[in-house]
């Protein structure tokens, strides 16, 4: 009797968050003799080390799933800058601590328990309240700016810690100055929460910001850890030796500005706000062609507007010559008279007009104008700008100018990679309507 040839079978096992970064772990072959009712026993060859696969486990609670294709290009340096500038964070606040903590009398037998109490609820109080009127003041504008509010945010937490460094020196001002530092950090709070949301929506590429989110957790929660390690270390190393704390804090504190201006100078981000609007249509206008976010980021200024006169970047500021949601019962009659005639000429068909106030271009925006009328009339705004700066017939030329090239323009922006739904700007919180006679003597 003939005996049956056995068919061998194979498994192969992989292991990935995403379909182009598989690995594989193991191959598995047995043996399958017709003549039986079941297999041989299997053979498992393992294709990675133990080694490779703990690493890899461990490496999953840091980095988003499918890394690095979850990601935009620019969230490794970024991440690593942020770091960096996280650990010297929680090293410089084992200092400061300690320095509070012996300014409100901690190790003291004169000491007491209530005044301590109501001291650090006076600072906490303080914070709570700052924060609350930061958010009133500033908190729908975060997002225009997000890299200089995270770099402002880190400078005025910065400015806490100096606080408390400093509150031990001056015992008769202790609380005021407790209080400042507390204000500072709830500035902080606010503005560096805000900016993170808009970072962390800018780096998901699969609309995974909230694990992201996780694993920068993760990733803070590391840096925390070996902050704190190293600050315990430092402040007993400088127990007692003034200057040696502060010459150790201000060192860190450099450090900590620099990788801030690093980290956020490492960011290419795809929305269109003021300024980077700004930079992409004075190129476009001298050379047709549109600006990549990567080339934009090295021309963007990172720092608040009032750097500029010593900063020793070339800095175009373009965009603050334009004024958006301009509240049209605070112009006097003649600018009224000409945004009347305006609505009626230049600006029939449009849901904004512009008013040319002194080299300043006013923008009044419809109250039923969306956000890509709000986008039109800002790059209307700053075309005008520059005519104007030319010294040419702003109206007529900015008109026939959005009329011929803003259509190719916004496709442009579009196939380079620019968001082009809304422009992030401070809220327009002022609008206006306007009804316009027609021949028959009825307003549209």
């Amino acid at each position: 009797m003939e005996s049956k040839a056995a068919a061998e079978m194979m498994f192969e096992e992989w292991n990935g968050t995403a379909s182009t970064k598989l690995t594989k772990t193991a191959t598995i072959t047995f043996t399958e003799n017709e003549a039986e009712s079941f297999p041989t026993s299997p053979s498992i060859k393992k294709s990675s080390s133990p080694f490779k696969q703990i690493t890899s486990r461990i490496l999953e609670a840091f980095l988003p799933e499918g890394f690095p294709d979850s990601v935009t290009s620019d969230y490794v340096p970024f991440q690593v800058w942020d770091s960096l500038q996280g650990l010297s964070t929680y090293v410089r606040t084992m200092l400061s601590t300690q320095a509070l903590l012996s300014a409100i009398g901690v190790g003291e037998k004169s000491a007491t328990v209530i005044g301590a109490t109501f001291q650090w609820f006076l600072r906490d109080l303080t914070g709570m309240l700052g924060g609350i009127l930061f958010t009133f003041y500033q908190g729908s504008n975060l997002d225009s700016n997000a890299k200089m509010w995270r770099l402002v945010a880190d400078l005025m937490n910065d400015l806490g810690m100096l606080m408390d460094l400093l509150s031990p020196l001056f015992p008769s001002a202790f609380s005021f100055i407790l209080c400042l530092g507390s204000l500072s950090r709830s500035f902080t709070g606010v503005a560096s929460g805000a900016t993170r949301a808009a970072l962390t929506q800018h780096f998901a590429l699969q609309n995974n910001a909230a694990d992201i989110s996780a694993k920068e957790g993760s990733q803070e929660t590391l840096a925390t850890m070996i902050g704190m390690a190293f600050g315990m270390l430092l402040a007993r190393i400088t127990m007692g030796h003034s200057l040696s704390i502060w010459l150790c804090f201000l060192s860190l504190t450099m450090f900590h500005m620099y990788a801030n201006y690093r980290a956020v100078c490492c960011l290419s981000l795809t929305t269109l706000n003021c300024q980077r609007s700004s930079i992409i249509l004075l190129h476009f206008l001298e050379t047709g062609q549109v600006l990549s976010p990567k080339q934009v980021s090295t021309m963007e200024h990172v720092l608040p507007v009032w750097t500029t006169s010593w900063c020793s970047k070339s800095v175009n500021i373009l965009h603050t010559r334009v004024c958006m949601g301009v509240r049209i019962s605070s112009l006097n009659y003649r600018d009224l008279g000409e945004l009347s005639h305006l609505a009626g000429s230049h600006y029939k068909k449009a849901k904004y007009l512009l008013l040319d106030k002194k080299g300043v271009i006013n923008v009044v925006m419809h109250k039923d104008s969306t956000a890509t009328d709000a986008l039109k009339a800002f790059i209307h705004a700053l075309v005008m700008a520059k005519l104007n700066s030319q010294g040419r017939s702003v109206h007529s030329e900015s008109q026939l100018w959005i009329d011929k090239h803003y259509e190719v323009f916004v496709l442009k922006l579009q196939s380079s990679g620019w968001r082009t739904e809304r422009l992030l700007s401070p809220t327009v919180t002022w609008r206006a309507n306007w009804l316009i006679p027609s021949s028959n003597g009825k307003f549209d």
